[in-house]
């Protein structure tokens, strides 16, 4: 039996609706929401979406708040980098520096 969501995946419910690139977002977006995530407490490859922004690793059962669709969003893996010192807080936020300079000026 031939596939017939080649393109769109689990988005091919929708069928012919909501234009092409919608429904490709929408698939890229579910198919990472879905896959099994690295655990933060035991490393395994276990973490599961159990509902909106909680996680919980099928292995050491932990529990915990992330982003809506991924365990860990981008804007959360750069404060981490920033608390770890990887790069510093005033390379990572230019435009806070543009502020305090025009607030200072007035």
């Amino acid at each position: 039996m031939a596939k017939r969501t080649k393109k769109v995946g689990p988005a091919g419910r929708f069928q012919s609706r909501y234009g092409v690139k919608a429904r490709t977002q929408l698939r890229n977006v579910e198919l990472a929401q879905r896959e099994k995530h690295i655990c933060p407490s035991c490393g395994y490859k276990k973490v599961r979406r159990v509902s909106t922004s909680i996680w919980q690793c099928r292995k050491c059962n932990i529990k915990f708040a992330g982003g809506a669709y991924l365990p860990k969003t981008e804007s959360g893996q750069n404060i981490e980098k920033i608390l770890k010192g990887e790069i510093a807080s005033t390379q990572a936020t230019p435009k806070i520096q543009e502020e305090k300079k025009e607030v200072e000026k007035k």
